[in-house]
Order: structure tokens, then C-alpha cells, then sequence
């Protein structure tokens, strides 16, 4: 349920009072609108939120593909560390570099709170 509330929250920021600090995380070279991107990513958040915060039997799908949602988002923090971009309170090379860290943890957590890896690994054998 944390990271229902995480996703949920992170969403609502996309929408609201965290717009501009997401823009600045849109690579420039992705050839989308970056309002459209930050936007869509934050109903995205919202909806996968909400598909966690839910009892579906469909969990392990669904904790897949918010980890997917976490690899595909990661080029934005990549993107904040080479080009060097003031967002969220990371103003330094350091912070930034450190922050790269964590979305690793995202991604093993949706898989973990999700069951998603102990459901593919028994499918699997």
C-alpha cells in the first residue's frame, strides 16, 4: 500500500505543484511535447497507484509493469544527472548521482510487494 501512496502522490505532483521540477527531468531528446510526457506520466502514476492499491488477482502483472513504468522513467533521472539539471532539491552532482540509486529500489520493491517474482518463478518451472 506505501507504494500505491507513493505512485498516487507522485502523480498528483505531475499534475499540480511538481510540474516544473518533472519537465525538467524530460530528456530533450525524446521527440514528445514535455508537457504531454510529464501529464501523461502523472495519470500513468495515478492509475498504476490505484491497480496497486487494489486486491486483483492480476497483482503480479500489475507489479510488472509498474517496474516496467520504473525502467522506461529511469532515462529522466539519467538525463537529470548528465545534463545537470536543478530539480527536486537535487542541486549537485552528488545528490543527483546518489538519486540514480534508488530507482533500482523502486523497481525490486513493485516486484516484491507485488509478488511478481515468486509468481513468474513458480510459472516457470
Amino acid at each position: 500500500m506505501l507504494l500505491a501512496a507513493f505512485l498516487i502522490f507522485a502523480g498528483i505532483a505531475h499534475l499540480t505543484f511538481g510540474r516544473e521540477d518533472f519537465r525538467a527531468q524530460v530528456p530533450v531528446w525524446l521527440p514528445l511535447d514535455v508537457d504531454f510526457v510529464v501529464l501523461a506520466s502523472g495519470v500513468v502514476e495515478i492509475l498504476l497507484g490505484l491497480a496497486l492499491a487494489s486486491t486483483s488477482k492480476w497483482m503480479p502483472q500489475i507489479g510488472l509493469i509498474v517496474a516496467a513504468f520504473f525502467v522506461a522513467v529511469f532515462a529522466g533521472n539519467i538525463n537529470q544527472y548528465v545534463e545537470g539539471i536543478d530539480a527536486f532539491g537535487l542541486n549537485t552532482d552528488d545528490a543527483r548521482l546518489i538519486r540514480l540509486f534508488f530507482q533500482p529500489v523502486l523497481i525490486a520493491w513493485a516486484l516484491w510487494s507485488s509478488n511478481a517474482l515468486k509468481t513468474f518463478a513458480k510459472r516457470s518451472h
